[in-house]
Formats: structure tokens, sequence, C-alpha cells
């Protein structure tokens, strides 16, 4: 059963690829799914659950945080889903659905810290996907439709909110490539080329992929 993970800054193309992973290997891709199902775990709003991301070094986390200390204590004696949601809680659930996700069959993660959680999951395969600025602005700018501007604003905004998740929650960095079985630099590898690396590379952890690889 194979089992990825997969990550990487704003415009590496991490998603995209993930995507075609999954596709070639027929199995399922899952990401804004998790978050969907933590959500119900703890009978919360999905905004909710969204909200975790966004560590306290960012805007919309420091928002986040005030509203949850606004509480205080009038916060005692809400049903469940109108308490502040904390880290621990969060955690717990996010690391259930990610292990139940991986042992329920053959999957591609993407983000949400499965690289982390799942570090120890006999088999799986952990890819980091990085590529230069320059490369990345120009991706995002397509993706947006925006000029260069927008488009580094909005991989600061993202890049900052994933390496805050990785350090608040895994004690970790995110681009530490010890992190990781695989690192695929997309400046000169197109998506297409960066799945094929990772179905390879994946074949040696997992001889069933052996049979599936590029159908």
């Amino acid at each position: 059963m194979p089992v990825v993970t997969i990550r990487g800054l704003l415009g590496s193309g991490a998603p995209e690829i993930g995507k075609m992973v999954a596709e070639r290997l027929h199995v399922d891709y899952v990401d804004r799914q998790i978050i969907g199902e933590v959500a119900a775990r703890l009978r919360r709003k999905e905004q909710d659950v969204e909200d975790k991301e966004m560590p306290p070094g960012t805007l919309l986390g420091r928002i986040a945080e005030a509203l949850g200390r606004s509480y205080g204590f009038e916060g005692v004696g809400l049903p469940p889903w109108e308490m502040p949601l904390d880290d621990a809680h969060y955690l717990q659930s996010l690391e259930s659905v990610i292990k139940e996700l991986a042992a329920s069959g053959s999957i591609v993660l993407y983000g949400r810290g499965s690289q982390f959680i799942l570090k120890d999951y006999p088999g799986a395969l952990h890819v980091l996907v990085v590529a230069p600025l320059a490369v990345r602005v120009k991706h995002v700018m397509q993706d947006m439709k925006s000029n260069e501007e927008a488009a580094r604003q909005e991989i600061t905004r993202f890049d900052t909110s994933g390496r805050e998740f990785i350090k608040r929650y895994f004690k970790a960095e995110l681009e530490d490539p010890a992190h990781y079985d695989l690192v695929i630099n997309t400046r000169h590898l197109n998506f297409d080329a960066a799945a094929s690396v990772t179905i390879e590379a994946l074949s040696f952890k997992d001889p069933s992929v052996s049979k599936q690889k590029q159908q």
C-alpha cells in the first residue's frame, strides 16, 4: 500500500505533482478533506480548524488568538463547539485522521504535517518540492493571473504560515531535508518529470509500486 506525503513552498508545484502521482498510481489524493474530517471529529466549523494553521506570528493568527482569549472565563459552561480550540485537541485529532488515512489504503497526502506524523510509517515516502523564488513567482503569477508584486506577497504569506505551523506543532523546520526521503527541485524538472521521479523513488520503499509505475 503506497503512502506518499508531499510538501513544498508555494509555487514549487507540490500539489500538482502530488495529484499526478496519485492519478498514475490510481490512489486517492488528499488535501483539504483533512480539514473537514478534523472539524467533524471536533464538532467544529472548518474555519476553526483552518485558524489553527494560521500561527500567532501572522496577522490572521494573531486575530484568532485574540478572539480565543476574549472568551476568558466566560467560556466556562459553553458547549464544546463554541469553546476556543486548543492546540492539544487539534493536534490529537489531526494525527488520528492522518494515521487512519494511511492505514486505510494507498494514498497521497499533501501537507498538514503528514511528513512528521507518518515519519516512522513503514514504506511511506516523504517528498519535499523546492524551486528558486523566481520560478515560484512565475508559477503563482500564472495560477493567480496576477502581477509580480501580488504573487510575491502571496508567496510570503503562504510560506510564513507553513513554516510557523510546522514549528508550532512539530518543533521542526519545514525545509530541513533531513525530514524527507526525496527533495525535488522543479527549476529544471517539469511537474510530469517530478511525478515520475517520485514514483520511481517510491518503488524502492514499496515493491508493489513497481507493477503500477507509469500506467
